[in-house]
């Protein structure tokens, strides 16, 4: 004979007021049930997500220097969108937009490209001078991206002294130059105590950052001054150490030979330390140079070093000091090949005092760091003026350079070059994300 439900749940609740215990209510013995039933569910494989077999995830590209990161995702996409290793992503995106509504359909029209193509996007901006580690997302790994935003990060820098630019870097335009023959190793370390641990820093002007709806480089590109005083971010430094010392002449780090307008001193010394640079006269003053280097969407062409001719030295020496605070020196850039000749250094203790010292800078930081600003400040705190000349993003988050990253070189050897590698970093970031989010669904 069978026995109704609500028979048992009677029984059940008699029971507990004989047992002198306290009652238990029929919704609560419903939902204990309930939870005990879905909670034995949730562990069996059978309920669990399937593992997608597409190729997404997150992978790591060993940035080449003179790109932007922008461009960088534009080669890829490339060299992806026809290849049969991506081919069944690019199958599944199709599906996926045949069964979209009309009006989702009508959105996607409006804001974007009706061609499919592999979804990729990075995870922190690399500039054009920077190389080392871009993480990159591929399909629904471009939704795990901002978690890379947040993590800490690796760097290598090169910090030339003597001279500030608009950009901070050596792509950029000189805006003031100051004498560097008082800057020692010694001193140098020195001071990079004042930058371990937490402080407050202010972002360049050439920087990503949105003020009132628009980038700080947006507005610099333009000329214009930012409408609001920008405001100082705090960063931290868990690691910081000088790994080489540079004596000038001993390396072939240099200015850029490029130099800013009046007005653009003029924005220069708004936004920027520049109060009290003023340009050192004789040989304190370095002659005019060229990075050599990629300039940020001016040349792509190396120029050879300029030096200083006699007459004009001999004019800077006879002339009064700047009438503003970061004037610029007038610097000749028509001598001839023969006068250069008949004037280099003879010996390689002129040579020094004339080139500004450099030096290599290891470190690890928190989001939001800017390695520019830090070679601006750093030449503030040695009573001079300093540019980043070189930049190497080392490691981002668990991906290093010493891991062996997708080669920006291997994408023109073909795809049976570089399909294996990706492969491989996919296989290992899916693992890992899985690993991670069984462990999340384990813990109580």
């Amino acid at each position: 004979m069978l026995i109704s439900v609500h028979e048992t749940l009677s029984r059940v609740l008699r029971l507990a007021s004989q047992t002198h215990r306290k009652p238990i209510s029929r919704n609560a013995l419903h939902t204990s049930m309930s939870r005990s039933n879905t909670s034995s569910r949730s562990v069996t494989p059978e309920h669990r997500p399937q593992k997608s077999t597409l190729p997404e995830g997150c992978i790591a590209v060993h940035k080449p220097r003179g790109i932007s990161s922008a461009q960088v995702l534009r080669d890829l996409q490339h060299h992806f969108n026809p290849s049969s290793f991506f081919a069944p992503l690019i199958a599944a995106e199709k599906a996926n937009r045949e069964r979209e509504s009309r009006n989702q359909k009508n959105r996607r029209s409006k804001f974007k490209s009706g061609k499919v193509q592999v979804k990729l996007g990075h995870g922190g901006t690399l500039d054009p001078l920077a190389t080392g580690v871009l993480i990159v997302g591929i399909g629904k790994g471009t939704k795990e991206l901002n978690r890379f935003l947040h993590c800490t990060k690796s760097y290598e820098c090169v910090v030339l002294f003597g001279a500030a630019t608009d950009t901070y870097d050596c792509l950029g335009k000189v805006v003031a130059r100051k004498g560097f023959k008082h800057i020692t190793r010694k001193l140098v370390e020195e001071k990079l105590e004042g930058f371990r641990g937490k402080y407050m820093q202010k972002p360049p002007i050439y920087s990503a950052k949105s003020v009132h709806g628009k980038r700080l480089y947006e507005y610099a590109r333009e000329g214009k001054e930012v409408p609001v005083k920008i405001e100082e971010c705090s960063v931290e430094v868990t690691k910081l150490e000088m790994v080489e010392w540079m004596d000038g002449g001993s390396h072939d780090y240099r200015w850029p030979e490029t130099e800013a307008g009046k007005e653009e001193v003029a924005v220069a010394e708004k936004l920027t330390k520049l109060n009290g640079a003023d340009t050192i006269p004789g040989d304190q003053q370095a002659p005019d140079q060229t990075n050599g280097e990629l300039k940020r969407k001016r040349t792509d062409e190396a120029e050879d070093a300029v030096t200083e001719t006699a007459e004009s030295k001999r004019l800077r020496q006879e002339e009064d000091q700047p009438s503003m605070s970061g004037a610029l020196q007038s610097v000749p850039g028509h001598e001839s090949e023969e006068q250069t000749d008949a004037l280099e250094p003879a010996t390689l203790q002129e040579s020094n005092a004339l080139h500004p010292p450099a030096a290599r800078i290891r470190m690890t930081v928190t989001s939001g760091f800017y390695v520019r600003s830090f070679c601006h400040d750093l030449g503030a705190a040695v009573d001079s003026l300093a540019l980043m000349s070189e930049l190497v993003r080392s490691q981002q988050a668990n991906f290093t350079l010493e891991q062996g990253l997708l080669e920006y070189s291997d994408m023109d050897k073909g795809e049976e070059h570089w399909s294996p590698k990706v492969q491989a970093m996919l296989d290992s970031w899916n693992s890992e994300h899985d690993t991670a989010r069984i462990a999340t669904e384990r813990s109580p």
